[in-house]
């Protein structure tokens, strides 16, 4: 059966003190809302609707950067869950599938769990995802008879003995489409706070002789996020279970607590990760690859037998295919690089093509931008690039060619050419000595005066 998402996103989210939504705060690189997206997209919804309320151009413009097709409904007034859920409903019209409730500010309910909760519901009418909390606080408790749920209970409206219960709601709901716009319908605003609770369609189902239960998950998947301490935690776990599931998919990480990642960090099986690196968003490192210590590295490509710094960055557009070489204080960004190139030291190269076994000597710069427009750089294959060149873009460097060192080459170099291009040197005998003797009288002069 089609499977609808309907993402609560309209909180402002007070508890942050940000002027950004909440679910836009960043868990490795990427909005909250877009990891809530990214669970529920597993299941392939056939809809997706998010409901927005503040900020709700920036929410609109951070779903649909991650799903294109995902729809934005805007909720004005925040009179609860029942009247966020109401907002999707022109969205949905005609839709007869399942529909699930997910929430932006909670992150971490993985595909599984929300296919289990589809399963579940072949033989109820509505599913809940509860589960069993170390400190219950203030979370609403499922109260079940046997493997039905009866009723879910906010805090705020709970007896002592409903108190007492340690199984709690996550929020998230699945339920045919059509019957939870029609449950909802029936929710009244009668209780401690004069909102519309979601909650409130488990008993409105019961007392319709519907079934209703809870599917149960691990407390960790339904951490949300309220405040900045909530969010370094969220991002902490994040980081914690990443790791973990690097390791297990052979992966060396040889300080793994000082590595961070971000949410869509692909590395290949093999590949040696050194203390200190970061992973910004868009990276993917095949199999094979060493990242040596304090490198950073976003939105580029790194290929087998790779190795990166250390103190190396590769910046978005930086592609690198197999066994090239990146030293310490190299920075790549918009380049090609082939296979078996060597940037080993002290370089930048940016919107630039590098031929197969290139070899670029320290401190070799393309110098691409001219105060206004970006200009590129092809360097042949086995081209030598002499230390301390700067290559003034556009510029062509052959297959084969050598620049000597402290060279700036302006115009292209053709295949196998030396180009040289530097100022003569002058020698004035004893003009240091001269030079150093009136220094040291200026300042001497200087100390007198002060």
């Amino acid at each position: 059966m089609e499977v609808a998402l309907i993402l609560l996103a309209a909180g402002k989210g007070t508890r942050m003190q940000s002027d950004l939504p909440k679910v836009l705060h960043p868990i490795a690189h990427a909005p909250l809302l877009e990891h809530a997206m990214a669970s529920g997209a597993a299941l392939e919804p056939a809809r997706t609707v998010v409901v927005a309320g503040h900020g709700a151009d920036l929410v609109r413009a951070a779903a649909q950067e991650f799903d294109e097709e995902a729809v934005v409904v805007v909720q004005d007034e925040q009179l609860g869950t029942a009247h966020a859920v109401a907002q999707a409903r022109h969205a949905l019209a005609g839709f007869e599938g399942t529909a699930i409730v997910l929430y932006g500010d909670t992150p971490f309910v993985q595909s599984e769990t929300l296919e289990a909760m589809c399963t579940a519901l072949t033989n109820n009418d509505v599913v809940v995802l509860g589960f069993e909390a170390a400190v219950p606080a203030r979370y609403g408790r499922l109260v079940m008879d046997g493997d039905s749920l009866d009723r879910i209970v906010e805090f705020k409206d709970a007896t002592d003995e409903e108190r007492a219960i340690t199984l709690c709601n996550s929020g998230v709901v699945a339920c045919k489409s059509e019957l939870l716009f029609d449950l909802i319908d029936a929710v009244g605003n009668d209780n401690a706070s004069e909102e519309y609770y979601l909650t409130d369609i488990i008993g409105i189902a019961r007392a319709r002789g519907l079934k209703a239960t809870a599917v149960t998950c691990i407390e960790a998947e339904t951490m949300g996020v309220n405040s900045r301490a909530d969010l370094a935690a969220a991002d902490a776990a994040f980081q914690a279970r990443t790791r973990a599931q690097m390791l297990e998919t052979g992966v060396t990480l040889m300080a793994p607590d000082t590595v961070y990642f971000a949410r869509d960090t692909y590395i290949g099986r093999d590949t040696v990760i050194e203390p200190n690196v970061v992973f910004g968003p868009g990276v993917t490192v095949e199999s094979g690859a060493t990242i040596r210590a304090f490198s950073h590295l976003e939105g580029c490509h790194v290929s087998r037998g790779g190795i990166i710094g250390p103190y190396a960055r590769l910046r978005p557009g930086a592609e690198l295919s197999e066994d090239v070489r990146i030293g310490n204080f190299v920075e790549i960004k918009n380049a090609q690089i082939a296979e078996g190139a060597k940037v080993n030291h002290l370089s930048y190269i940016g919107d630039a093509a590098i031929g197969a076994r290139a070899n670029i000597g320290a401190g070799t710069i393309t110098c691409n931008y001219d105060g206004v427009m970006k200009h590129h750089t092809h360097i042949g294959a086995n081209a030598f690039i002499g230390s301390n060149t700067m290559l003034v873009a556009p510029v062509h460097i052959g297959d084969g060619a050598m620049t000597g060192s402290g060279s700036v080459i302006t115009s292209d170099v053709e295949a196998d050419a030396l180009a040289l291009s530097r100022a003569p040197q002058v020698e004035k005998p004893g003009m240091a000595r001269k030079l150093f003797e009136i220094l040291k009288a200026k300042k001497a002069k200087q100390q007198r005066g002060s």
